[in-house]
């Protein structure tokens, strides 16, 4: 089923970083950057208050996700919180935890009872929601544990950072570096690769996606003599892949997957550690880069990058990254097809 009419649900992200300034400039953008309807869950009295000291003209109407669409044009539609929103630029407080908690898990809400097409998240502050008593690991795992069903494991969240030139994906994410060796096993790799291959082909409409594995040592282990995981992890990972028919290849070296030339062989680029994937990408489509969670029964965009606490109601954080989010989930929303996790 097609979702073309359906808005997005963007949620209000930390209000003391950047969250509301780039919600509003996307808006203020909404023509001339082709910006698909979109709702905003938060406390429309806020984001009135943060225009007017940002100097904005933004008209904001407080309406129903339904109406949403049809409003798009003349005003920013709000979809208010039960929680009110009392925040200032660049002061993070664990006091906004709690409406930032609800806006995550209304939008989820809505996604899946169909009045929105996508989820697309505004940065938060983890150390924010763990002050305030927030237990899961990051967003991610809040989501992912928002879509559970009754009675069964929470799905498995793959995160990749896409863009037009390269999408990447961290096999490991937020941990130490000491500890990724032992956090890395074939059964991951193979995990995140079905599911990368799964949605590359479902909903990003690549018949037979490319994926390119990164090796965990320099020179993917140089045989062996710069450390055994490529050999003894990596590659039974890579091999099962392929017996399953899925075009993967590797483990390859990490210092020449990223040219021009090596990025027209792959669809994305499964590495082994967070800044393996990040530093390429966030060098190529620093402004463009759009984070995608896989592996969920609903559509999940963000911008990718951070609360910026510093520059928060300045007027100079730039739009473009959530634009892209808004694009990307619209996109993928007209071909939401609701994967089994």
């Amino acid at each position: 089923m097609l979702n073309e009419r359906r808005p997005c649900a963007l949620t209000q992200g930390d209000p003391s970083g950047i969250g509301p300034e780039i919600t509003l400039r996307a808006w203020l953008q909404r023509s001339q950057a082709g910006i698909p309807p979109f709702f905003v869950l938060t406390d429309p009295d806020f984001l009135r208050r943060s225009a007017r000291q940002l100097g904005w003209h933004v008209p904001i109407e407080a309406i129903a996700p339904e109406h949403a669409s049809q409003a798009f044009n003349r005003a920013l539609p709000v979809v208010p919180l039960h929680t009110p929103v009392s925040a200032t630029f660049g002061q993070p407080s664990p006091a906004t935890a709690a409406s930032t908690v609800e806006s995550i898990k209304s939008a989820v809400g809505l996604v899946i009872e169909g009045s929105a097409a996508a989820v697309v998240t505004n940065p938060i502050a983890k150390h924010v929601l763990y002050a305030a008593g927030f237990t899961h690991p990051g967003h991610t795992e809040y989501l992912a544990a928002l879509a559970a069903r009754p009675s069964e494991a929470a799905p498995h969240p793959v995160m990749m950072l896409w863009s037009r030139t390269l999408a990447v994906v961290p096999i490991t994410v937020h941990v130490p570096l000491r500890a990724v060796p032992q956090g890395l096993t074939t059964e991951l790799i193979v995990r995140t690769g079905r599911i990368v291959a799964r949605e590359l082909r479902e909903r990003f409409d690549i018949p037979r996606p490319r994926l390119a594995v990164a090796g965990l040592n320099p020179h993917a282990g140089e045989a062996g003599a710069l450390g055994r995981e490529d050999e003894t992890v990596v590659m039974p990972a890579v091999t099962q892949l392929q017996a399953e028919g899925i075009n993967a290849k590797g483990p390859l070296p990490a210092d020449t997957m990223f040219h021009t030339r090596a990025r027209k062989a792959y669809d994305a680029a499964l590495t082994m550690y967070h800044d393996q994937a990040l530093i390429p990408i966030k060098t190529i489509a620093f402004d463009d880069a759009v984070n995608v969670t896989l592996g969920l029964p609903f559509i999940r965009t963000s911008p990718d990058h951070g609360t910026a606490f510093d520059i928060a109601g300045k007027g100079v954080a730039r739009p473009k990254s959530l634009i892209a989010a808004l694009r990307l989930a619209a996109r993928l929303g007209e071909r939401a097809t609701s994967p089994e996790p």
